[in-house]
C-alpha cells in the first residue's frame, strides 16, 4: 500500500536507550518501544523527565489521549536499558506485549540458574567495594574501584524494573496480565513473530543459549575497531605483538628469589591487584550480560530495522555465521547502533562486508567521564560515514543533518517508507 512508513524516534536519554518505533501500514498503527534507560554517570536529564516526555507523547499520538504500546522490548537487564519502567508512571500504560531474552525466564532453569549467577556476582561485587571503601569520602575512591562500582551497580538486576516488565510483585502497567515472550525460543518457528498490520515480522537471531559464545566478549584485533590500545574496560585489545619477550617471563613462582618477593611486598601490589581486580571481575560481568541481549530484525514489508541490545562480539558471531541470519542483516534500513559505539559492539565484518551502502544508523550516547576518549569510537563512525550511512546522533544540532526531524534536545527522529 503506498504511504505504509515505519518511523524510528531516539530519545536523548544520554548514556542509553529509548526508541519509539511506529509503524503505519494499511490504515493500522502499531507501535514499539524498545528500552528504555540510561546509565548514572551520563544522563542527559533526570530520567524521570524523560520517561514523563516518552508516555506524554505516547498519550498524544492515541485517539482516545490515553498512552498504549503493542509491544515493550527490553533488550537486557542492565539500568542503561530498562533502568525507566522502576518508576510508577508506567501504571498508566496499557502494554499488550512484553519481550525480554530467555534469561529472565524463572521457569527455564538454566536461563534461570544463569541470571541468578549474574545478579549475585554484581551483589557481591558492591559488598566487596564498600569494604574497600569503608569511611573513604567517595572523591578520594580510587579511579578502578569507582569505576567497578559503576559497572556493577549497572548490572546488579534492577530488580523493580524487571518485576513491572514481568508483572511481578504487585508492579506493573496498566493492564495487569499482559502478555510476556522470552526470546529467543528453543522451538526456532517461534522466533518469527507476526505482528501489527500485514506483511510485518518481527525476526528473533539471539542471543545465542551457547555458553561459549556468551563469554565471547572482545573482538581479535583485526575484526576490532582500534588496536595496541586500551578499551573502555581497562583491558588491552588483543594484539600479535606481546608487551614482554618471552625470555623473561617468570612461569615458576618457586623461583623468584626472596629479595624480589620482599620488594613486591614493600610496594603493596596486593592492594593494586585488589582494585585491579575488582574491576576486572566488573567489566567481565558487564560484557557478559551485554551478550545476553536480544538481538532482533523487524522486518516492515522487506524495509528491515537492526536492533542488536547491546551484543558484542559472541552474540554478533552467533548471528553472523548463520547463512539465514547474516542475509536478513545485509540489507537492512536501519541499524540501532549497538553499546553507544562501542569497539566491540559493531563488528568491521558487519559494516565493510555484510550491510549494504546507503542506509540509516543511530547512535544513542552521552558522555560518560571516563569512556569520553572510547565511545564512541571514532574508527567506527568513519566507517559508516565511508559506506555512505546516514549516522544520526542523539547530540547533534537539527541543521546539521537533513531527513531527520528534531524536538529540542529530547529526540530525533526519522522516517522510512515501506513498499
Amino acid at each position: 500500500m503506498a504511504g505504509s512508513t515505519v518511523t524510528v524516534r531516539m530519545y536523548n536519554m544520554g548514556f542509553g536507550d529509548a526508541f519509539l518505533v511506529t509503524v503505519r501500514r494499511k490504515g493500522k498503527v502499531w507501535r514499539m518501544l524498545v528500552d528504555c534507560g540510561v546509565h548514572s554517570q551520563g544522563q542527559a536529564r533526570p530520567i524521570a523527565e524523560s520517561v514523563k516526555a516518552i508516555i506524554a507523547d505516547l498519550a498524544a499520538a492515541s485517539p482516545a489521549g490515553k498512552p498504549q504500546l503493542d509491544v515493550v522490548v527490553a533488550t537486557h537487564h542492565h539500568a542503561d536499558h530498562i533502568s525507566g519502567f522502576a518508576l510508577p508512571d508506567w501504571e498508566k500504560v496499557v502494554v499488550e506485549e512484553v519481550w525480554l531474552p530467555f534469561v529472565e525466564d524463572q521457569s527455564d532453569a538454566d536461563a534461570s540458574a544463569l541470571r541468578q549467577a549474574q545478579t549475585q556476582t554484581a551483589q557481591r561485587l558492591l559488598g566487596l567495594i564498600e569494604q574497600r571503601t569503608l569511611g573513604l569520602d567517595p572523591g578520594a575512591w580510587p579511579a578502578a574501584v569507582a569505576a567497578a562500582r559503576s559497572f556493577a551497580l549497572n548490572s546488579a538486576g534492577n530488580a523493580v524494573a524487571t518485576d513491572r516488565l514481568i508483572g511481578r510483585n504487585k508492579t506493573h502497567f496498566a493492564n495487569p496480565g499482559h502478555h510476556v515472550r522470552y526470546l529467543p525460543s528453543l522451538n526456532d518457528a517461534e522466533n518469527e513473530i507476526a505482528v501489527g498490520p500485514d506483511q510485518v515480522i518481527a525476526h528473533v537471531l539471539g542471543p545465542s543459549r551457547d555458553p561459549d559464545e556468551l563469554k565471547l566478549m572482545n573482538p581479535p584485533a583485526s575484526a576490532g575497531w582500534h588496536q595496541l590500545d586500551v578499551d573502555e574496560t581497562g583491558d588491552a585489545d588483543d594484539s600479535p605483538y606481546p608487551l614482554f619477550n618471552g625470555t623473561y617471563e617468570l612461569r615458576d613462582r618457586l623461583r623468584l628469589p626472596a629479595v624480589l618477593e620482599a620488594a613486591a611486598d614493600s610496594l603493596q601490589l596486593d592492594q593494586l591487584g585488589n582494585d585491579t581486580g575488582l574491576l576486572g571481575a566488573a567489566s567481565v560481568l558487564e560484557h557478559a550480560v551485554n551478550n545476553t541481549s536480544l538481538f532482533m530484525v523487524l522486518d516492515v514489508a522487506g524495509t528491515r530495522l537492526l536492533f542488536p541490545g547491546d551484543a558484542q562480539y559472541g552474540a554478533w558471531q552467533h548471528v553472523l555465521k548463520d547463512p539465514r541470519k547474516r542475509a536478513l542483516l545485509s540489507d537492512a534500513a536501519f541499524y540501532k547502533i549497538g553499546h553507544h559505539g562501542s569497539h566491540n559492539a559493531t563488528p568491521r565484518e558487519f559494516v565493510e562486508e555484510v550491510w549494504t551502502e546507503g542506509a540509516s544508523a543511530m547512535l544513542p550516547w552521552g558522555i560518560v567521564e571516563r569512556w569520553k576518549d572510547t565511545i564512541p569510537q571514532q574508527q567506527l563512525l568513519q566507517s559508516l560515514h565511508d559506506h555512505k550511512h546516514l549516522v544520526i546522533r542523539a547530540d547533534t544540532p537539527a541543521d546539521k543533518q537533513a531527513g531527520i526531524t528534531v524536538q529540542d534536545d529530547l529526540w530525533r527522529e526519522i522516517v522510512l517508507k515501506t513498499k
